[in-house]
C-alpha cells in the first residue's frame, strides 16, 4: 500500500537540501542535491513508518506555500 506525505525543502546557509515531514514529528534529512535528497527522505519516512506500528498518520492536503517579505 503506498501512501502520499508532504514534504517540505529548505535549502540553508550552506547549500545543503533539507527535508523534513510536517506529519511525521523528527522526520527529517539532509543531502548536498536533490536526487539524494529524495533517497534519503523516502529511507526516513520508511523507517519513520516501521517504527510508528499502527500509528497511520492522517493525509495532508497542501493548501499553498507562499515566501513573504516583511520590511522593518
Amino acid at each position: 500500500m503506498s501512501r502520499r506525505f508532504l514534504v517540505i525543502i529548505e535549502q540553508d546557509e550552506d547549500g545543503k537540501y533539507i527535508a523534513s515531514v510536517p506529519s511525521l514529528p523528527g522526520c527529517h534529512t539532509q543531502a548536498d542535491n536533490l536526487a539524494d535528497l529524495e533517497k534519503r527522505i523516502q529511507e526516513a519516512i520508511s523507517l519513520y513508518l516501521d517504527e510508528a506500528g499502527d500509528i497511520v498518520p492522517t493525509t495532508e492536503k497542501l493548501i499553498g506555500v507562499y515566501q513573504i517579505e516583511v520590511l522593518p
